[in-house]
């Protein structure tokens, strides 16, 4: 039996993360579990991992998944991070996997901008359509999901 294959429709998300907290983006370990994570909560199937310390203080990684990757480099001292996220198909939601990992960041503001790619009208030729959004994320929330998780 043939494997499925994906479709060419992708969402790829690149995001912008302001206001994070620098303890967080500025750990390997913390950066690399949010998007192990994050591509967990998004329904996709990792392969590899690899992040690493980007002088003097930032993150570099990425989590290729099945479907494709999702990726992030964070500068700690600008308290900002920058995400890259794209899936094919439409098994997975990857905007699950975005939400994730911007809060898990600690941001208080992300840009947002999703482009749909691979549409096919049927005549082989493909294009890509997108839009783009701001979400301010507030600390209230954020202290209130801490505090459930608290013992």
């Amino acid at each position: 039996m043939a494997k499925d294959q994906h479709s060419t429709i992708g969402h790829h998300y690149i995001v912008e993360a302001s206001g994070c907290d620098p303890k967080i983006i500025g750990s390997v370990e913390k950066v690399q579990q949010i998007l192990v994570k994050a591509a967990e909560i998004a329904g996709a199937h990792v392969w590899s991992i690899s992040f690493n310390r980007f002088p003097p203080n930032g993150v570099s990684g990425v989590v290729v998944i099945s479907e494709s990757h999702i990726s992030t480099h964070t500068w700690p001292e600008k308290n900002y991070g920058a995400l890259d996220i794209y899936t094919c198909g439409n098994d997975i939601d990857p905007e699950k996997a975005v939400i994730y990992a911007v809060e898990a960041f600690g941001a208080t503001t992300s840009h947002i901008t999703e482009i749909t790619r691979g549409i096919d009208e049927g005549d082989g030729v493909f294009y890509h359509s997108f839009v783009t959004w701001e979400e301010f994320i507030k600390k209230e929330r954020r202290e209130k999901e801490e505090q459930k998780q608290q013992p």
